[in-house]
This record gives C-alpha cells, sequence and structure tokens, in this order.
C-alpha cells in the first residue's frame, strides 16, 4: 500500500496548536509565579486509584496506564513538597467523543495549607489568567439543583428523583440501577443541570452529597446536612475541573476505595487492587491540602472557540 493512500495530516490546524501552545506557557508562568513545583510521575504502574465511573486501560504486564498523576503527586505531598503541579497525560479506557479521547492531558496541582476556599479562589485566577473571563460564579450543589429542578438533591427520595426525571423527558439507560440514590442524581445533573451551569461566566459548584465525596473531607453545609468539599468549575456548559480538600485519613479511605470495588462488582466489572502505596502515604501524612484536576483539552476548546476535542489535538483516536 502507498504512503499517499494514509491519512497523516494531525486533526487540529497548526494555528490551533499554536494557540494551544500559548495557553499551556501561561499556564506554567502562572503557576512558576506562585511557587509551585513542576514535576513529574509515572504513567505506568503497577497501582491505580480504585473509581466506580472509570475503567482503567491496563497492559499486558497487569500494570495501568494511570487515569490521573493524583497517586503519586500525594505521595510527594506526604514526603514534604508544599506546592506541585503537573502537566501530564492520562488515560481512560472507552471515553471517545466530543469532549473526550481515551488519551488526554491533564493539570493537576496540590498546595499544602490551601482548604477548600483557598482552593476554589486559585482555580477562579487561573481560568481568569488562561480564558480571560470575569470571576466564576460560586454556587452550591443544591442550589443548582433548586434552581433548575425545583428540589433539594440531599433530601429527595428516589422516587421524586425519579419522577423529576420522568417529568423532564430525561431518557433513563437501559442498564441504569434505579435503586442507586446517588445514580438518579448523576443522571440529572448531566443532562438537565450541567447544560446550564457556567452560561455567562465561570461557575464553581461545591458541596456534593457526602455520599460523592471520593476522596474529599466531610463537612457539614448551613442546613446542617453532610455534604463533600469537593468542587467542580464549568464553563458553556462543560466540566472543565474536578477539585477536593483532600481527605487525609489513611483508615476511611481505604474504606472508601473497598466500597468502590464492592460496587464495580455488583456492575459486573473487576474489582482494583488498593494502591496501598497511597494508603501508606496518607498514614505517614498527608499535609492539609487542596487539589485540583483540570482537563487541558477542554479549556483549549473553549479558549480558541473549537467545538471538538479533535479540533485542538494533534492526533486523536484513529488517527495515531
Amino acid at each position: 500500500m502507498k504512503s499517499t493512500e494514509y491519512d497523516f495530516a494531525p486533526s487540529a490546524s497548526l494555528d490551533a496548536l499554536e494557540r494551544r501552545a500559548a495557553r499551556l506557557h501561561k499556564l506554567r508562568e502562572f503557576f512558576h509565579a506562585r511557587n509551585f513545583l513542576e514535576v513529574e510521575t509515572p504513567l505506568l504502574a503497577k497501582e491505580i486509584i480504585p473509581e466506580l465511573h472509570i475503567e482503567p486501560i491496563r497492559t499486558d504486564d497487569g500494570s495501568f496506564l494511570q487515569a490521573s498523576p493524583e497517586l503519586h503527586m500525594k505521595r510527594l505531598l506526604a514526603a514534604g513538597a508544599k506546592a506541585i503541579f503537573q502537566v501530564t497525560r492520562s488515560f481512560r479506557a472507552g471515553e471517545r467523543g466530543q469532549l473526550h479521547n481515551p488519551e488526554f492531558a491533564i493539570v493537576e496541582w496540590y498546595r499544602a495549607g490551601d482548604d477548600m476556599s483557598k482552593g476554589v479562589d486559585l482555580l477562579n485566577e487561573l481560568t481568569q489568567t488562561l480564558l480571560g473571563t470575569p470571576h466564576a460564579a460560586r454556587t452550591t450543589y443544591a442550589e443548582a439543583f433548586q434552581r433548575t429542578l425545583g428540589i433539594c438533591p440531599h433530601r429527595a427520595t428516589i422516587a421524586e428523583l425519579s419522577a423529576i426525571s420522568k417529568s423532564t423527558n430525561v431518557d433513563v439507560p437501559a442498564n441504569f440501577d434505579r435503586t442507586d440514590r446517588d445514580e438518579w442524581l448523576n443522571l440529572l445533573l448531566t443532562t438537565r443541570i450541567e447544560p446550564q451551569l457556567g452560561r455567562d461566566r465561570p461557575e464553581i459548584i461545591y458541596h456534593y452529597p457526602a455520599s460523592q465525596a471520593s476522596l474529599a473531607k466531610i463537612t457539614t453545609n448551613e442546613a446542617g446536612q453532610e455534604v463533600a468539599e469537593r468542587f467542580e468549575l464549568y464553563y458553556h456548559g462543560i466540566e472543565l475541573a474536578n477539585g477536593f480538600h483532600e481527605l487525609s485519613d489513611a483508615i476511611e479511605q481505604r474504606r472508601r476505595f473497598e466500597a468502590v470495588n464492592t460496587a464495580r462488582a455488583a456492575d459486573n466489572r473487576p474489582a482494583l487492587p488498593l494502591p496501598e502505596s497511597l494508603l501508606a502515604a496518607l498514614a505517614h501524612g498527608l499535609p492539609d491540602c487542596t487539589g485540583v484536576a483540570l482537563g487541558f483539552d477542554r479549556l483549549a476548546m473553549l479558549a480558541i472557540g473549537a467545538n471538538t476535542i479533535d479540533d485542538v489535538v494533534a492526533f486523536p483516536q484513529l488517527r495515531h
């Protein structure tokens, strides 16, 4: 077969790649100006953080392509690092679409001494720097549900969430677990609430249900409800970043990982080995800190007005 029969060209234009690179340069300047240390951690490792809604890519020798650099960056924090950031690649199986590619660029950072409020402030500053936006709106998870659907997500029953889904014409997937309250909340969030978020300016949603804490600490909101110190950034209906006031309790984190594996088994998916090196780091002592992971490909899309991730990535899947 002649080489001319192959489509060798990148999917993104050179102009788009230049504009993407300019944002990346500005991002590094932002963190260096705040005395963050740029670090590098493994893309391939024997351990991975178990997550319910993320399927990792496993190699023939049993190693994992990392879905996030979090595991190793927290080990650096436990070893004494104070403020660190990383620009790297992450990998997630089966994620392909307008906003997804199995291999994608991620920016992740942590700073010791930051609570959730300071973490939100830093994310807001970065967004303004890279996208030239006004201050981000700050909205609780409960306020977002109340504003769009008129319900309290912390109190609504499964029956009420199901009724709202039906009345707002949400398509419920065939394999959907109708007995899982968090799945109903996630379905309503992605289909009815997310498209409304950050329409005029970036919007940071915070205080997710405690049952969705993942690796975040738990606190109590003004209504006396337990909520997660977790926050997410949206702009023009697109999720850009996910942040946590990081959980530092090794025993509680182990319990949560085990709960994830139980849920994966119930969904007929394999359990994942617990990241014992991370749990050892937490047991040794993780400083109080907030961490954020930002999808750089999506940010680049918004920065240049692109419609798909393929417009800002040189060689997405199927063009390798």
